[in-house]
């Protein structure tokens, strides 16, 4: 009994411990995909404003980012998102998989904004987002569609899109 319970208790460390990292690497992208699109002008001055709709669990590792970084002379600033009110003045909006059914309720209030929508879930990319977190080969990457990206008023970087996996 106690080997199972050490078992069982060690399985689900070492799951914590990589959803964790993972969270660690979304948000270390997310700092990667603002610095590497080109924000309308309008949203080149106060913050830099990234909001979570959904699982909160990578809010304090954006937030451990924002206290050492910015975006060009912007502070960031990251904000929990509770409905699909006030969305237009963020520059990133993260839906985790938790709330990806609510992605279309976005898609409309931001489209043009200059506001890039983030998912985490398979498929996202080709029909709804513009950037879309993936893992290939169990390591976390990121799928890029041009085209949602300029439908939401931003220039990506050759840089952001050579190192994602494209979608067509």
């Amino acid at each position: 009994m106690r080997k199972t319970l050490f078992a069982i208790s060690a399985l689900l460390l070492i799951a914590t411990s990589a959803r964790a990292q993972d969270e660690k690497f979304k948000a270390l992208f997310m700092y990667n995909f603002a610095r590497n699109i080109e924000w309308p002008q309008a949203k080149q001055s106060g913050d830099f404003v990234i909001g979570v709709y959904g699982n909160q669990s990578i809010v304090p590792e954006l937030n451990a980012i924002a206290e050492k970084k910015g975006v060009g002379s912007q502070s960031i600033k990251v904000k929990e998102i509770a409905s699909t009110d006030d969305v237009s003045k963020l520059h990133i909006l993260y839906v985790t998989t938790d709330k990806s059914e609510k992605v279309d309720d976005f898609v409309g209030k931001v489209k043009g904004k200059g506001v890039v929508i983030v998912t985490d879930k398979p498929g996202f990319a080709l029909s709804k987002s513009g950037i879309n977190y993936i893992k290939i080969d169990g390591k976390l990457k990121y799928e890029v569609n041009e085209q949602h990206l300029a439908e939401s008023g931003v220039k990506v970087s050759q840089q952001l899109t050579a190192l994602g996996v494209p979608v067509k």
